[in-house]
């Protein structure tokens, strides 16, 4: 019970952060869907993919191999001092070059994403994000790697603010021009407030031995790189599938499908967040003691599914409502898109404590393997079905990958560690999937009767998981002693 304590510790310091970012990215996507419609939504979802696909290719994987090196050499001062200078100068080189190319490159990345260069201008200035993401990545890394964990929280928190801040007088003053300021407003804030928590962390006193850093940059680079091409695998089918929403079903329609992602991204924000702070670099360390391994694994997915289950019958249930509530009622067509999106979400939930072990063992091959085929079933999907079934293919799209991926990422899992999930876990598990079943066809028949449904199932799993997690971690004599103090 120690590590559940543990891990709901972590999840309480990130997932208070996930709720305040998750109520910042509220207001400010909120605020931009009145001021500019679905139109403005769906270009800032374009903008953003763009920025994240070039600074993912300009930053070769550093931040997923450093987090790692330093999770695996925290004990050491000398070495996680090496790494942090190694980790900083490749970022500030990589992003330096990533930026005058993405600038060089602009009109012919509008015509491929937009079919004209009317936006080459934009895509050009985005390349300073593209600059700043990586800066910023070093010094989230060097947290991250850390287990810097509240640290990490309060980055994320004023980095959100300070950005919707900025982002939202930028669009309000230049319309739909300042789309391109919105956005590079969170990578911007994300530097300035990072850097002013890891300056007070201790720096290495060794004098500069480019040979030693070099070797630095080689080992990150050889498991980076592999990470790299999964993540872009990642991005570029996100920026496909925005851009053939776009192409074929217009832009409002590139709104809807924003809409939705947003949401269905962000607030299991809480959950998985946890997961890439505290729980990859704990894996880390155990990855060798493969039953300490598959422990920390079921122990993580079953502290995820308790925390995330009331959360996603919620959102399968009220989807019209959170759609209508979180951006306008011209966006009602996102809701049935968001429902499938967030069935493959009850999946997500479960595949990625097994993905992590992929990840903890450095095996960039595989993931890269296990991510091609998400991503394969997925645009797949969109391209056989969208003329049949419309923008609701994504959603199914998103289900039906997430189905495939959990098949293939268990079969991973039991190949590097022997791993087998809990009885518990496949229970419970399968018991949400049906009901996520249940309240998707109900819905198609009644509304109100789906509603009915899905709140009767929420409160159901909601009542089940706090006392499992009293349980688990002795919540409620937490909170007592909270309330006593």
């Amino acid at each position: 019970m120690k590590t559940h304590r543990q891990i709901f510790r972590s999840s309480a310091v990130t997932g208070s952060a996930s709720i305040i970012n998750i109520s910042v990215t509220i207001i400010k996507v909120k605020v931009l869907a009145v001021l500019l419609g679905p139109a403005g939504v769906g270009i800032m979802g374009i903008y953003q993919n763009i920025m994240n696909i070039s600074s993912t290719i300009a930053g070769c994987g550093l931040g997923s191999s450093g987090v790692r090196q330093l999770a695996g050499t925290a004990g050491d001062a000398d070495t996680v001092g090496i790494v942090r200078r190694a980790l900083w100068i490749a970022n500030l080189m990589l992003g330096f070059a990533g930026m005058v190319a993405l600038w060089l490159l602009r009109r012919p990345v509008a015509e491929i994403v937009f079919g004209n260069a009317a936006h080459a201008r934009e895509i050009g200035w985005l390349g300073l994000g593209l600059f700043l993401s990586l800066l910023a990545s070093a010094q989230t890394a060097l947290l991250q790697g850390l287990r810097r964990i509240s640290d990490l929280a309060r980055v994320n928190i004023m980095s959100a603010v300070m950005g919707t801040a900025v982002g939202i007088v930028a669009v309000y003053l230049l319309g739909e021009r300042g789309v391109v300021w919105f956005v590079l407003t969170a990578p911007a804030a994300s530097i300035l407030v990072a850097v002013s928590y890891t300056r007070s962390l201790p720096k290495s006193q060794l004098p500069y031995d480019w040979y030693v850093m070099q070797r630095q940059w080689q080992a990150m680079l050889k498991a980076g790189i592999p990470f790299m091409a999964a993540e872009i695998l990642n991005l570029a089918t996100q920026l496909a599938a925005r851009s053939f929403v776009f192409r074929q079903l217009g832009i409002d329609a590139s709104g809807y499908f924003q809409a939705s992602w947003s949401i269905s991204m962000v607030y299991l924000g809480f959950v998985l967040g946890a997961m890439g702070v505290d729980y990859y670099p704990r894996l880390t360390e155990a990855i060798n003691d493969h039953e300490r391994s598959r422990q920390l694994v079921n122990e993580q997915t079953e502290m995820a599914l308790l925390l995330a289950s009331p959360v996603l019958l919620a959102m399968l249930t009220l989807a019209p409502w959170v759609i209508h509530l979180l951006y306008a009622e011209n966006f009602a067509p996102a809701a049935d898109l968001l429902r499938w999106q967030v069935m493959g979400d009850i999946l997500k939930v479960v595949s990625w404590p097994m993905g992590f072990i992929i990840l903890a063992q450095g095996r960039g091959e595989i993931y890269l393997i296990t991510q091609f085929i998400w991503n394969a079933v997925y645009i797949g999907w969109m391209a056989l079905g969208i003329h049949q079934w419309g923008l609701l293919t994504a959603g199914i799209g998103f289900w039906v990958a997430y189905m495939v991926l959990c098949v293939v990422v268990y079969g991973v899992a039991v190949k590097l560690i022997g791993f087998k999930a809990t009885k518990r876990n496949m229970i419970f598990t399968l018991v949400l999937f049906l009901i996520g079943v249940v309240i998707v066809l109900i819905s198609n028949i009644s509304s109100q009767l789906a509603y009915y449904a899905g709140l009767a199932a929420t409160l159901a799993v909601g009542v089940y998981s706090l006392q499992r997690l009293d349980h688990l971690t002795h919540l409620f004599e937490w909170f007592r002693k909270i309330w006593k103090a």
